[in-house]
């Protein structure tokens, strides 16, 4: 049965987490086992819950308890479910819940970057990418064609924070993911040490087509993804085996960061 807790007191500690607590704060970069995210909808939710993740509460409308939470809430019958009207949750989020349910969890303890490469064959590292849309567009696209795996520098926007989650439709829960180690040099040489060639998607005069015979006959490739007004640095670009470009037409000279992504995805899936 639903532990159902009708909102009556705005201040309640146990609402911090939807109402109060920054990304930041939720991360808990100083205590990483106390961490919590926040994914919202009912599909992000559920993948959440079939990647391992452990729910510790959720927030929704009245009417989704017996409506689109329904099942969720049969998956999680011991954790609190509070809820209250549209109006009562507007005023405490600040915002419409427009996918009417939330669930706040504990962030999972990431693997390895050798343990999620060692048996693959396709990676994609991102540098820098700061964008949450973009983050979560990128591995929407990258568990869609075929990646095996997505590398973060210690730059990028977290794939958990709330918009990257929902962004991705969850896929952040599906397809392997951690963080590189020192970048460049010391992610570079982890990568090198795997078997991987490196594939820099990038704009330069040395730049070989995405189609080119060679890149895509690679047994082990990782492709880099820079930032997305500056894209990949120098020092990136001249650390890797191949410089990568997708071949444009009328004048345009590139695509945003996760349209290229998808686009590389495609091309050089195994």
């Amino acid at each position: 049965m639903a532990n159902v807790v009708e909102i009556t007191d705005f201040d309640d500690p146990a609402l911090d987490v939807y109402a109060r607590l920054t990304e930041a704060q939720l991360l808990n970069r100083f205590e990483p086992a106390k961490g919590m995210f926040i994914a919202e909808s009912p599909k992000v939710i559920h993948r959440a819950l079939d990647g391992g993740c452990e729910p510790v509460s959720l927030l929704m409308e009245r009417k989704d308890i017996d409506g689109s939470a329904r099942e969720i809430i049969a998956r999680c019958p011991d954790i609190p479910v509070f809820t209250a009207d549209e109006e009562v949750l507007c005023n405490l989020t600040g915002y419409h819940l427009t996918r009417g349910v939330l669930c706040a969890m504990r962030r999972p303890k990431l693997p390895a970057m050798e343990d999620i490469c060692r048996e693959a064959s396709r990676v994609v590292i991102l540098e820098n990418v700061q964008n949450p849309t973009n983050v979560g567009a990128i591995f929407r696209s990258a568990a869609a064609l075929g990646m095996d795996a997505v590398l973060l520098t210690p730059g990028c926007s977290n794939p958990l924070y709330r918009r990257s989650a929902r962004v991705s439709m969850g896929t952040v829960f599906q397809i392997p993911w951690a963080y590189t180690g020192d970048w460049p040099m010391e992610g570079m040489a982890q990568l090198r040490e795997l078997g991987f060639k490196t594939a820099a998607l990038a704009l330069s005069d040395n730049s070989v087509s995405i189609d080119d015979p060679q890149l895509m006959a690679e047994e082990k490739l990782a492709l880099l993804l820079g930032s997305e007004g500056d894209g990949l640095t120098n020092e990136t670009i001249a650390n890797c085996d191949y410089t990568v470009k997708i071949p444009m037409y009328h004048g345009v000279d590139s695509l945003n960061v996760a349209a290229a992504s998808a686009v590389a995805f495609w091309q050089l899936r195994k």
